[in-house]
């Protein structure tokens, strides 16, 4: 399959690379198509990874993860071209943190509203769904770094779609349990769940930890 990866950081660079070691072509898409972040990738990643602008990765994906800053989502988006996401699922990653106030950050959109859902405002004819956004990188596409059996949120509006999303989480990036938590409206609370996650990060002075769902 094909994929388009938005951003060169590191959430970008581990779904990307994790996707290119399961056979899958992925395009990763920056700002410039010479980004040297995802040059780097390249070189890494080796057969099966290649880079451009954000509109050449949205073009080239099949399915396309939104790994950019939640601050700059909508611009990548925007750059990436409505046209290019026309009736594709993609997967948004990103969170709504703001930094201006320094640590630990606060969250630009919440409550109300959610990331996700402007994503979606702004791209009607694209199958947003939200998920691995309540985990680190290196977790999202490696369950075990994290000892036992965890759990892996996914939500939103088309049921097709999260069908997609959850095979992937399941058959290339290794997670067990996948809970749906139903619309996109539902990403109001994956997204306010950074406010503890960055405090556990914090109390355990680690990245490596997720949570289980017991019931």
């Amino acid at each position: 399959m094909k994929f388009g990866v938005l951003g060169s950081g590191m959430v970008g660079s581990a779904i990307a690379g994790k996707l290119v070691s399961r056979g899958h072509e992925v395009r990763m898409g920056s700002r410039t198509a010479a980004n040297e972040k995802a040059a780097a990738w390249v070189s890494s990643a080796g057969k099966g990874a290649s880079q451009g602008t954000f509109a050449d990765a949205a073009a080239f994906g099949e399915i396309v993860f939104n790994c950019t800053s939640g601050a700059g989502s909508l611009d990548a988006l925007k750059s990436a071209g409505a046209q290019n996401l026309l009736g594709k699922v993609l997967v948004d990653v990103a969170n709504p943190l703001d930094f201006s106030k320094g640590m630990p950050p606060t969250l630009f959109v919440s409550n109300e509203d959610s990331l996700a859902e402007r994503i979606q405002a702004a791209l009607p004819d694209t199958n947003v769904v939200k998920a691995l956004n309540t985990i680190n990188a290196n977790v999202m596409v490696n369950p075990g770094r994290v000892p036992g059996e965890t759990d892996v949120f996914v939500c939103g509006n088309d049921a097709g779609a999260k069908a997609q999303v959850i095979r992937i989480l399941k058959q290339d990036f290794g997670w067990t349990t996948v809970i749906d938590l139903g619309d996109l409206t539902a990403a109001r609370g994956t997204e306010s769940y950074l406010h503890l996650w960055l405090r556990l990060m914090g109390s355990l002075k680690t990245a490596d930890f997720n949570v289980k769902v017991v019931h």
